[in-house]
């Protein structure tokens, strides 16, 4: 198992920005007391690679500076050059971690999850939707014939829903706050919307209902985790109500359900904003260490 790291390339956001850049440095230290020896930094990403899942418009804005202002407030971070760079390196670590999955089982991206982007535009804090990219690759290379989304972030995956639309290839199944963001959902292959205040046994009775259900439907080669930290009781934009303890066996049942049919698994973070942010680092460290922990123990 690999474990990909961005934080080399850091978000320059102005002072008082609401998006908790620091946690990406913070979990490469954390992931480092265990796995040091795992751990890379990814390539950025070519502009074919985010071809395959973004209009060459946008990909050219993007790169060459010229997109509007207007985007960029839509997306929520002040662009710049670095911020390009650090998008492109994070779509490169899940085409990297992909890559090592089909060889170790299983691989991470420290980052990723950039679930709002769509094909023609950035959103939400995301200026290319990285998972759409990575199995778009693999697929156009043929290294997987099939491909499952399990987005547990707690907001839905409107972007990589409207991308996989007409693709039956790319299964997308999202488990989100109903009343949270994005306000206007698009329709995935599966959704499940939850009330606010959702608490664990209520949220990881209908996640092991589900995930028989869609393995069985789709019979991925891969699986595109985004293991948000948002559904968290103490983060500030969530509104679930999961304790820690909750999140990790969320994360049992997904590492649980592809190691038990045998599909390569890329995990990726996804948001999380806890206060203090150190929640949130430890609730996306616990998901690694047990992917560790998972993928060096063999199936019985």
């Amino acid at each position: 198992m690999r474990f990909y790291r961005t934080d080399q390339f850091p978000l320059p956001l102005p002072a008082g920005h609401r998006f908790p850049a620091e946690k990406y440095a913070m979990l490469a230290e954390a992931v480092s007391a265990f796995a040091a020896d795992a751990m890379d930094t990814p390539p950025a990403a070519s502009r074919y690679e985010l071809t395959l899942a973004h209009d060459a418009d946008y990909v050219d804005q993007v790169l060459g500076g010229s997109l509007p202002e207007k985007a960029w407030r839509e997306i929520g971070l002040p662009g710049s050059p670095q911020l390009v760079e650090r998008s492109r390196r994070s779509v490169g670590g899940t085409i990297a971690a992909a890559r090592s999955a089909l060889i170790a089982g299983c691989s991470a991206n420290l980052a990723g999850g950039t679930h709002h982007a769509y094909a023609h535009k950035g959103s939400g804090f995301c200026v290319f939707n990285d998972v759409a990219v990575a199995a778009r690759l693999m697929l156009a290379e043929g290294l997987i014939r099939r491909v499952l989304v399990v987005d547990l972030d707690v907001h839905q995956g409107n972007g990589t829903a409207a991308i996989f639309r007409d693709d039956a290839r790319v299964f997308t199944f999202s488990m989100h706050g109903a009343k949270n963001f994005p306000f206007r959902k698009e329709t995935g292959s599966l959704d499940i919307d939850l009330p606010d205040g959702a608490g664990d046994a209520d949220y990881l009775a209908q996640l092991a209902d589900a995930l028989p259900r869609v393995f069985a439907a789709q019979q991925p080669d891969m699986v595109f985790y985004l293991a948000g930290a948002d559904a968290y009781a103490g983060d500030r934009l969530g509104k679930l109500a999961l304790s820690m303890e909750g999140l990790l066996a969320r994360d049992r049942l997904v590492l649980d359900a592809c190691r038990s049919n045998g599909t390569a698994l890329v995990i990726t973070m996804a948001g999380g904003y806890a206060q203090p942010i150190a929640d949130t680092v430890a609730i996306q460290t616990n998901t690694l260490r047990l992917a560790w922990d998972c993928y060096q123990t063999p199936l019985p």
